[in-house]
């Protein structure tokens, strides 16, 4: 190990700084696959544990046209306007051509991306499971290091797979629209269990009548949900805002600032927080494993045997996935891949 190895990340400073340009590089560090790339961002990561800053990272998800980004400027403004500094992790869904961000909604947040107090990084989901970029969780870690108050991650829509968001969140919101009772029956069971507070949309003109019956919709079905020991009494709850009008915006964040507020004292925070860590240490090690398949020739030669075994009737799929399994483990095959 050469001085160089020793010397400090010289995105380290600029990032505990502050400074939006550094922090947009470091977030390309991490988002790189490269493996240079990947030993340089771990490095700068463990350099930056410890700081004892902690963000309040809120994931927002929704179905499409529920106006996630509308909301999200609008909320983000009347945060800057207290002089809260807030980041916004945008993660838009993926070309299949260029794996490129396909909405980039950092032009759909104009007013936010000029507010000296905000930070937005529209990133592809690269078809990660739970609509969140594989290095989100990272990006998340390098804003609350560079001193923001609040973190918000916008979600590709809204699945079974959300939890994942949940995973790196003190708060989970979802946003829905006005509707009726069949658009209710259509949301899933599990994303009701997640979210903390669920913030009907569009609550202004014609649409009021509407979303106030929908929020008592939301209501009543949350009731019959069993109690959370996470929760104060209240919570979960729904609650009618209007992103257009800016109405409802403060009431939201005074319910997220009481919730995270009862959680911090009552330990569930720090709890949550070492879940997650673990959670997602346990990702890494899966993620790892899995590269193995790709990055190693002759493991990935013996993938494809198997495969193609499989795909000739020659193997069960579960059968074909023990010999992969054990191979692994640097065990003999009982049955080994028959080569070309």
């Amino acid at each position: 190990m050469n001085d160089a190895d020793l010397a400090p990340d010289p995105l380290l400073e600029p990032v505990l700084q502050g400074q939006r340009r550094s922090l947009a590089r470091a977030i390309t560090l991490v988002e790189s696959t490269r493996p240079d790339h990947r030993r340089r961002a771990t490095a700068l990561l463990e350099a930056l544990r410890g700081h004892g800053r902690e963000s309040l990272r809120i994931g927002l998800s929704g179905t499409p046209g529920v106006g996630k980004s509308t909301f999200i400027e609008a909320f983000g403004l009347m945060l800057t306007g207290q002089g809260l500094r807030v980041a916004v992790l945008a993660v838009d869904p993926s070309s299949t051509r260029s794996g490129g961000s396909i909405l980039g909604d950092k032009t759909r947040m104009e007013r936010l991306s000029r507010d000296p107090l905000a930070f937005i990084r529209p990133s592809p989901s690269l078809s990660h499971l739970g609509g969140v970029s594989r290095r989100t969780r990272e990006a998340v870690a390098l804003c609350e290091a560079a001193g923001f108050d609040v973190v918000l991650i916008e979600t590709v829509g809204v699945g079974q797979s959300e939890t994942m968001v949940a995973e790196m969140c003190d708060l989970f919101t979802l946003l829905m629209a006005p509707a009726g009772g069949d658009e209710l029956q259509g949301v899933k069971r599990g994303i009701m269990e997640i979210a903390d507070l669920i913030l009907v949309n569009k609550a202004d003109g014609d649409l009021k009548p509407a979303a106030s019956r929908t929020v008592a919709d939301y209501a009543g079905a949350l009731r019959l949900l069993r109690k959370r020991a996470q929760d104060p009494e209240g919570f979960p709850k729904a609650l009618p805002v209007s992103a257009l009008a800016e109405e409802g915006l403060a009431g939201a964040w005074a319910d997220m600032q009481q919730l995270a507020e009862w959680r911090r004292a009552e330990g569930h925070w720090a709890k949550r927080r070492a879940a997650q860590a673990t959670h997602w240490f346990e990702e890494e090690v899966r993620s790892g494993l899995l590269a193995q398949l790709t990055d190693n020739p002759r493991a990935r030669g013996e993938m494809a045997a198997l495969a193609a075994q499989v795909s000739e009737g020659q193997q069960s799929p579960d059968a074909a996935a023990a010999l992969m399994l054990a191979y692994l483990r640097g065990e003999s095959l009982d049955s080994p891949p028959q080569r070309a």
